[in-house]
Formats: structure tokens, C-alpha cells, sequence
């Protein structure tokens, strides 16, 4: 037993010592701790939520800030996205120096050492855009783009509840936008307001009611910047949880970004609309009773900001962190139906925090590799 435990060994490592794996092999295979996804799944929920648009003249610019990655990103634009978000310059970065050219900067830019960078970034990429929430915010990306050379785009960011940036909706707006029309290099285009504090709501009919409310304070300032002269062209807005209630109330743009892979706070919010395309793979280490299991995947492996994730395919078994890089997988039975060396897969509780502890995307389709991409946007966060 042991000779094949290490003949199996043996084997594996002789598949995983090059510098890239073999299109086609076996993901069982794959090292663990790993992030897995199903493309089968993905584009199952690509098909979802294109569909669900389809015959609105709603555009989707889904948030990369979920995938990290330009071929994801590339995956998602085939698919019918005409443009991209990213919350970080660091983010634009990655996805234009991978030929990604329509892109939206949804987090104000600010700092001498982002403005230097935006300043090489817009001279080279006409198509990126950025929001604005103040004066000082409009002044610094006048000179940005002013020193490129370049009309900037940019939309005026509004707080539609979440209470985080923007600013506030009606008269404030209106003097945010004035400024703005003031500065020669910048171009105000659109209205972003994102209602994120509404994203996982669990009660569906309050939901809709809320994202109402958001949208009627968008809506509203939307119609106050066009009676005083402003040409808002794109009002954009919308996640996974709302979009289609944001197009319901008049918006013209959405935002997505969980929804091509999921996760567990996702659906005990709105169910299982889109498929759980993504999970962790792991490994039992250690078995010291029979009822409780050790795998190798702690608070390195999985974020738990959203409550700890879930066993894909054992529902009388839970997980919860037990250090850095150690899970424990408790049955709630008296016998655990797991064994040293077993691998199970597990559910993010939080998709985006997850998805960035990790390098690579073990792309799989039927239980074969069919793509090994990496997470190009790990760690940007500057």
C-alpha cells in the first residue's frame, strides 16, 4: 500500500515538474491548495445573465475585480461585453498592457504616484476611463490629462446609498459636474452609482424595493445634469444582485462580476441563478478522529469576510479555518466519509477575496485541464 501510495507520487510529480501543465491531464492531478473552474459552468452563466439583457440595448461592462485576468476578461467581451471595469489603475494596468483598451477605473484616483501613472496609461490607451467625486478629484485629473496630452473621459460618481464614495445625489452632484465641465482636457460622459450594500440582500422583494430607492436618487440627479446643460450619455450601475433591476428603473449600463463564478454569500442572496463555476480544490492531510478531518487549505487559501465556504458535494460536512494553511471538515454524523489523501472541493464564501490569495486559474472542462491562466491582477491593489 505504501509502495503505491508513493509510486502515485512518483508519477505526479513526473506531470507537474514542467514549467506549464499539459492541456488534457487528469484534475486530479492538479497540486492542491488550487482554484478550479468549470468552463462548461462559465459560460453556462455567461449565457445567463447576456440573455437576460438581451433586447434591452443594456450594455454589460462587467467588474474585473472577480476575475483578475485578461483572458477572462477577453472570455467575457467575446461574449458580448463592451468595455470592462476594474477598481485599481494597478488593475487597468495589467488589462491594457494585454490589449484590453475600453476600460473603467471605478475608484477615484488620487496620490502623486497614481496620477504620474495614469498619466503614462491615458496617453497610450484613449478608451480608459475614471470617476470623479469632487472638486479636488476634477482638478487632479484635468492636470493628468493634461500633461498626456489627451480628453479624458469621465464619469461623476454619485452615492446611492452605500454611503462609501460619491457624491451626494441632486444640488452637490450638479456642482461637481459644473467643475468638471470647467476643466479643458476632461470629457463628462456618464453617472456612475453603485449599490453595493444591496448586493446580498437574502429578501428578494425588499431587494428590488431598495434598488428602487437607489436608483430614484440616479435617476433623479441624472435628469437635474441634463436640464442644466450636461450631456450624460452612460448611466452605469448594477451587480449581480441588482442589474437587472437597475435596467428595470432606466439604467443603461451594468456591472457585474461575481456572477461568472459565484459563491456562497451570492447564493443564499438570489439563489442559484448562476451555477457555482469555481471551487477550491484541497487536500486531507491528517484524519485524528472519525469525525473530523484536516485539509490543506486555511485563511491563505479561502477568505472568510463573508463567513466560512462550503463542501461542494458533502452536505453533512462543514469547514471552517483552522490557521493559515490547515481547514478542519467536521460530519455531523458520527462517521466521516473522508480519507488521508482525499481531495475535496470547496465553495468561496467571498469570490473576489479568494480569488486574489491565489496565482492560477486551473481552467477544466469534463475533468480534463484545458487551461492553466494566471491571476496577471493578483495583488494590485495600487
Amino acid at each position: 500500500m505504501c509502495f503505491g501510495f508513493q509510486e502515485s507520487n512518483r508519477l505526479l510529480r513526473k506531470e507537474m515538474t514542467s514549467s506549464t501543465i499539459e492541456k488534457g491531464i487528469s484534475i486530479d492531478l492538479i497540486d492542491t491548495p488550487c482554484l478550479l473552474v468549470d468552463m462548461a459552468l462559465v459560460e453556462k452563466n455567461l449565457k445567463t445573465l447576456f440573455s437576460k439583457l438581451s433586447g434591452t440595448n443594456v450594455k454589460v461592462r462587467p467588474h474585473l475585480k472577480t476575475v483578475k485576468s485578461p483572458e477572462f476578461a477577453k472570455l467575457l467581451l467575446a461574449a458580448g461585453a463592451t468595455g470592462v471595469c476594474v477598481a485599481k489603475l494597478s488593475e487597468a494596468e495589467v488589462m491594457a498592457a494585454a490589449g484590453i483598451e475600453d476600460i473603467l477605473i471605478t475608484t477615484e484616483i488620487m496620490g502623486a504616484p497614481k496620477l504620474e501613472r495614469l498619466e503614462k496609461l491615458i496617453a497610450k490607451h484613449a478608451q480608459v476611463k475614471v470617476v470623479i467625486d469632487s472638486a479636488v478629484g476634477a482638478c487632479a485629473m484635468q492636470n493628468a490629462a493634461k500633461n498626456a496630452g489627451v480628453k479624458l473621459s469621465v464619469f461623476l460618481e454619485l452615492n446611492v446609498g452605500q454611503n462609501r464614495a460619491g457624491v451626494e445625489p441632486g444640488e452637490p452632484a450638479l456642482r461637481i459636474a459644473n467643475e468638471i465641465s470647467k476643466q479643458s482636457n476632461l470629457q463628462l460622459i456618464g453617472i456612475q452609482g453603485y449599490e453595493g450594500h444591496l448586493q446580498l440582500l437574502p429578501d428578494e422583494t425588499e431587494r428590488k424595493r431598495l434598488c428602487a430607492e437607489s436608483m430614484e436618487k440616479l435617476m433623479s440627479t441624472v435628469a437635474l445634469l441634463r436640464q442644466n446643460g450636461h450631456k450624460i450619455d452612460v448611466i452605469t450601475t448594477g451587480g449581480t444582485g441588482t442589474s437587472e433591476y437597475c435596467v428595470e428603473a432606466g439604467a443603461n449600463e451594468v456591472q457585474p462580476g461575481s456572477f461568472i463564478f459565484m459563491d456562497v454569500a451570492y447564493r443564499r442572496a438570489i439563489g442559484q441563478r448562476y451555477e457555482n463555476a469555481l471551487t477550491v480544490v484541497s487536500t486531507v492531510i491528517s484524519k485524528p478522529s472519525e469525525s473530523r478531518c484536516v485539509i490543506d487549505a486555511g485563511f491563505k487559501s479561502l477568505s472568510t469576510d463573508s463567513g466560512n465556504a462550503e463542501l461542494r458535494s458533502h452536505t453533512n460536512m462543514t469547514y471552517r479555518p483552522a490557521g493559515d494553511e490547515h481547514g478542519i471538515i467536521e460530519s455531523s454524523n458520527s462517521k466521516l466519509q473522508l480519507e488521508i489523501g482525499d481531495r475535496v472541493e470547496l465553495i468561496p464564501s467571498h469570490i473576489d477575496t479568494t480569488v486574489n490569495l491565489h496565482d492560477y486559474y486551473y481552467c477544466h472542462r469534463g475533468g480534463r485541464i484545458e487551461n492553466v491562466w494566471r491571476l496577471s491582477a493578483r495583488g494590485k491593489v495600487q
